[in-house]
């Protein structure tokens, strides 16, 4: 329950936009925002696993849990997979509650874009649109509000699949999550001195979308054949902990959230591989004469 007594709760005041906000992890943050203190507006279109249909109860079920539970939220069902759809999103938070100080970057699906050799355009676009070009219209339409709030925190939903070939993953998603780790990369170091921090989650999370993929990886079976202690609400802690004060020195970053266990991606150069050896050691080629 969101309680109106006792510690003024951490994110009070605040308002938060959480794309793909009716199901699974995007339900999880709306909600653990709200209970943080936030206002939110929960974005859903209410889509199948591969993005097609359209469906208004998801978004506008967590709204009234939302509410239920005491918090203020709104649904929202604008089509965000275009950079003006998402900057739609964001002016709709706007015209209900008169500032935006959260902007959770959730939407999207996992399938689809071919293979290298027999790409399937349609569907690499449609992934690039929902995971890049929404961030991008969220983004760009926020951060001038959050500049002249003095407080914005941008979280983005990026996977280890763009950068580890041993996690798997389609062409398209791969592809998609890696574009959007490095938008988070450029635009934290762009808008840091405006006091908006702009970091990223690599969430394991039991949901519907990621359920065939954890069994097809053998990830912590239990018993019932489903996977242990991957829920969404471990996720949502640490999206609540980056868009609180608390995180004010946070940008840059990738968090990677499985069950309770936290590990920090970092990026690095390093001269102490095999490869580097192999390559150092290998003879010149001869020149021509």
């Amino acid at each position: 329950m969101i309680r109106a007594s006792g510690p003024v709760p951490v994110l009070s005041g605040r308002v938060a936009l959480v794309t793909g906000g009716g199901r699974g992890l995007g339900r999880a943050h709306a909600i653990a925002l709200a209970q943080a203190g936030a206002k939110v507006l929960v974005n859903d279109l209410g889509t199948t696993l591969n993005g097609s249909g359209r469906d208004g109860e998801p978004a506008a079920g967590v709204a009234a849990e939302i509410c239920a539970m005491g918090g203020t939220a709104i649904a929202d069902v604008h089509d965000i997979a275009s950079v003006s759809g998402g900057r739609a999103a964001v002016e709709a938070a706007l015209d209900h509650f008169g500032r935006l100080d959260i902007v959770v970057n959730n939407a999207g699906f996992a399938h689809g874009g071919g293979t290298v050799e027999c790409p399937n355009e349609g569907e690499f676009d449609s992934l690039m649109a929902v995971h890049v070009k929404a961030a991008m219209g969220t983004m760009s339409a926020a951060i001038p509000h959050m500049r002249s709030q003095g407080y914005g925190r941008i979280i983005n939903t990026v996977s280890e699949v763009a950068l580890d070939a041993r996690s798997g993953g389609s062409l398209g998603y791969s592809a998609a999550k890696a574009a959007l780790w490095s938008i988070t990369m450029t635009s934290a170091s762009q808008v840091a001195e405006h006091r908006i921090t702009v970091n990223a989650i690599s969430p394991a999370a039991r949901t519907r979308m990621s359920a065939e993929h954890l069994r097809s990886y053998g990830r912590v079976h239990d018993p019932d054949g489903g996977v242990s202690d991957l829920g969404p609400e471990h996720v949502a802690r640490v999206v609540v902990y980056l868009s609180s004060p608390a995180a004010a020195d946070v940008t840059g970053r990738v968090v990677h959230v499985a069950g309770r266990q936290l590990r920090e991606y970092e990026l690095r150069r390093t001269p102490n591989t095999e490869l580097v050896e192999r390559v150092s050691t290998a003879p010149a080629p001869r020149r021509q004469t």
